[in-house]
């Protein structure tokens, strides 16, 4: 049966699912009582340990479904940044044993690749994707850009075959359209089995950074319309006649819109998601 997955990246965050005083620790239980999928953004700050993916694993309903976010040392997003491990090979191999509990229990989605504004359509960059491919095996690989150089005219159709060839899952992004460092809508399928969709909200002045000190809290400050999901919906519709299974993330909750997005999102489609975890707060 083909399905759409919808959720949120991260699960600390999002205060409209949890009870007042619900400890960190409890979240993603509860969190798992409302989405089938949700993006593990820590993976993306250091390189987890074995057990942090054993308890996520083990506190989540059997078809629960996690997107791991690739290490920041593996996407290049390190400038300057001291990097803990001593070689490229070495890094991988740490991040790949970090993936082995959603593995055992069936539950990795995918990895996800994104790279920074300044990873750009170069024949070296192009040589780092198939690198990145080739160690990663056969874990499924999504990849997101965010340099408009992959998209432009010239380059397009050789991107998008490429992904194609080298068996990577598009990660189609929806975000502000702010010139080199943002890509535009491209809702293309370059995996028959899987297709991944992330929702960033289109806050075209928080989007590039300024010289505010909070820039990072206001970058996905933004809520989603209903004529805008609807154009989703029709676009996540077309999706699913070329991919069996589509993953549809909120990233826009610097104000908290994610996760009602999210909801907002699935009643649209008409989904009723079966085996979730009961919620807490209607046990009493």
């Amino acid at each position: 049966m083909d399905l759409i997955y919808i959720g949120v990246t991260g699960w600390g965050d999002h205060d409209s699912l949890y009870p007042a005083q619900m400890k960190a620790k409890d979240k993603l239980a509860e969190y798992s009582s409302h989405f089938p999928v949700v993006e593990v953004d820590a993976s993306f700050y250091a390189v987890q340990p074995i057990r942090n993916a054993e308890k996520w694993v083990r506190e989540t309903p059997e078809n629960f479904r996690f997107v791991v976010k690739a290490y920041q040392g593996m996407t290049g997003h390190q400038r300057g940044e001291e990097n803990p491990f001593e070689t490229k090979a070495e890094m991988f191999q740490a991040f790949k044993e970090s993936l082995q509990p959603y593995q055992e229990a069936n539950k990795l989605a995918m990895v996800l690749f994104q790279f920074p504004p300044w990873f750009d359509c170069r024949k070296e960059n192009v040589d780092y994707l198939r690198y990145c491919k080739k160690v990663m095996g056969d874990i499924p690989v999504a990849l997101e850009f965010r340099n408009q150089s992959w998209f432009i005219r010239a380059y397009r159709e050789n991107t998008l075959n490429f992904m194609q060839q080298e068996g990577w899952i598009h990660a189609i992004a929806d975000e502000p359209q702010a010139g080199n460092g943002s890509i535009p809508i491209v809702p293309i399928v370059t995996d028959p089995q899987m297709t991944l969709v992330r929702m960033h909200g289109r806050n075209l002045h928080g989007w590039n950074k300024p010289n505010d000190a909070n820039w990072r809290e206001v970058r996905y400050l933004y809520k989603y319309n209903q004529e805008e999901l609807l154009e989703w919906k029709k676009r996540v519709l077309q999706l699913q006649t070329a991919s069996k299974e589509i993953i549809v993330l909120f990233n826009n909750n610097s104000g908290g819109d994610a996760a009602g997005n999210a909801k907002e999102f699935q009643q649209m489609l008409d989904i009723d998601y079966e085996g979730l975890a009961p919620r807490q707060m209607n046990l009493f």
